[in-house]
């Protein structure tokens, strides 16, 4: 045992951390191949009468796995373009271009004391943050990020987010009163009044988009928006579309409407009393919150997946492996080292000071990118999920950058603005949108 603990003790922290995990590893790999073995065949059957089931777990777990990520890129994102619109240079020494920061923030709220002050209500207090966040992550559910890839295709799709996404001002409305703090409940009853104000002209302004479309189905939605750019609900409803962008801003508590969290007035609003991983459940929520209000607003007026234009020609790639046969595996076998050699002579020749395999591996280095691209490029022409997610990710990411562009430039409003703002304006331009609307189907309808 002292030698175990002294060769323990030599170990660095990545030795110890191997060391623990191969045993678990192996113990795991074992018993799942244990459990393939004696119930594979009844699992299998299972699987296969009770696939709903299977694509309700598969729809979940990705969606799950997607906010956490999404999160950490566009806290990088705020840090980063801010920083340049201040004329600073931003995160720069934790990863490539300090693009791990916003994981060691994420680290960071993990490892704070969660703690619960004297006073509050706990049960409420620790399911608050839990609320808003599982409010924002199953909005997520009804998106379609591509053809035939969406969580799932209601016919009620935008009701379901529009009902889902307000439950969020439940969690924050839980949050100020279980916190025994007045700022904490100033902040609940802020973000109760704002969302219910900006709920009305955030769902009328769609009410005539859907009298165009007939449906509420926003994979329906997506697929009417077809073709070239001017089939976008954006150019038929444009009165619309700002509505919903301003009272989306109002509804993500982003800036100029960031009211329930003002620092300069409420400290930190619903969430001053919060620490550790229930803090980190609004610091993540706030952020897969733009992603989503982005997305909606893609879906809804920007053409979701489809590209702006159609494409030129008809091209239809067989993309299935079986069909290439022995030919695709000596191209696997073949072309790669053919390339290397190929991309390593210029770098080798150059200059005397470059060493052979310093050549092969930046020759090696540079095929791999290139065949990476080739690889992304056959996908894009080939399969429409790929085209489509390429699509709908980049008007996304337009749209978060918009927020954040936002939030370095434009000051916070009063609260006697914001709710102004809401009733004397938002709510007659909505209604005027969707009188004007119906007024224009029954003229030019058929009759």
């Amino acid at each position: 045992m002292t030698a175990m603990a002294r060769t323990w003790g030599r170990l660095t922290l990545a030795g110890k951390v191997i060391f623990t995990l191969l045993p678990i590893l192996a113990i795991l790999t074992i018993g799942l191949i244990a459990v393939v073995v004696l119930f594979g065949g009844a699992i299998l059957d299972f699987l296969t009468t009770n696939l709903w089931l299977v694509r309700f777990v598969v729809a979940i777990t990705a969606v799950l796995l997607m906010s956490i990520p999404t999160a950490f890129l566009i806290i990088y994102m705020e840090m980063k373009v801010i920083a340049l619109m201040n004329l600073r240079i931003g995160p720069d020494r934790v990863g490539p271009f300090g693009s791990l920061l916003s994981v060691v923030h994420g680290l960071k709220v993990l490892m704070k004391e969660d703690f619960s002050p004297t006073g509050v209500d706990r049960i409420v207090f620790t399911l608050a943050p839990i609320v808003v966040f599982m409010a924002t992550v199953m909005a997520l559910l009804v998106i379609p990020f591509a053809p035939g890839l969406f969580g799932q295709d209601f016919n009620i799709g935008l009701l379901y987010f529009f009902a889902i996404g307000g439950m969020s001002v439940v969690g924050l409305l839980m949050a100020g009163w279980s916190s025994f703090n007045k700022y904490s409940l100033l902040g609940g009853l802020r973000s109760a009044a704002q969302v219910i104000s900006y709920e009305i002209p955030l769902t009328l302004s769609v009410v005539g988009l859907l009298l165009l479309a007939g449906t509420m189905s926003l994979n329906q939605i997506a697929l009417n928006q077809s073709g070239w750019f001017t089939s976008w609900y954006v150019f038929q409803q444009p009165l619309g579309a700002l509505i919903f962008f301003i009272a989306a801003t109002a509804e993500a508590n982003r800036t100029p409407f960031d009211l329930t969290e003002a620092d300069s007035e409420i400290v930190a609003g619903f969430a001053t009393e919060y620490s550790g991983m229930r803090f980190g459940f609004f610091f993540f929520a706030e952020y897969v919150n733009v992603f989503v209000v982005s997305a909606l607003i893609v879906t809804l007026f920007f053409g979701a997946w489809n590209a702006p234009f159609a494409w030129p020609w008809p091209v239809a790639l067989n993309l299935d492996p079986g069909s290439l046969g022995i030919g695709l595996l000596i191209l696997i076998a073949i072309v790669p080292v053919i390339a290397t050699l190929l991309l390593a002579a210029p770098f080798w020749l150059a200059s005397s000071r470059v060493k052979g395999w310093q050549a092969l591996v930046m020759g090696f280095v540079l095929f791999n990118l290139l065949a990476g691209a080739a690889i992304v490029g056959i996908a894009y022409i080939g399969l429409d999920w790929v085209a489509g997610l390429f699509w709908f990710l980049g008007k996304t990411y337009v749209f978060v950058f918009t927020f954040v562009w936002m939030r370095g430039t434009l000051p916070r409003v009063r609260i006697d603005q914001l709710m102004g703002f809401a009733w004397k304006w938002l709510l007659p331009a909505s209604l005027l949108n969707l009188f004007v609307t119906a007024a224009a189907i029954a003229v030019v309808a058929p009759r």
